[in-house]
């Protein structure tokens, strides 16, 4: 049976994925933006915010160089 799996998506590009881990019993989120990027939660909801939390974060760098447009 597949596992439940989330992929977050900016247009073309995957920037995270939100999957259940039957093996632990967690909730893993990880990101394809960085390989030290990912996590663990007991709830779905839990993974979906740690990687909300990590993501902004990341994204946060980036406000420079997006402003200066």
């Amino acid at each position: 049976m597949p596992l439940r799996r989330f992929v977050g998506c900016v247009g073309p590009i995957e920037v995270g994925s939100v999957e259940y881990d039957g093996t632990h019993q967690l909730w893993t989120w990880w990101s394809p933006l960085n390989d030290e990027a990912w996590g663990h939660a007991a709830s779905e909801v839990g993974a979906k915010q740690g990687f909300e939390v990590w993501l902004r974060g990341w994204l946060e760098h980036f406000r420079p160089l997006l402003e200066a447009g």
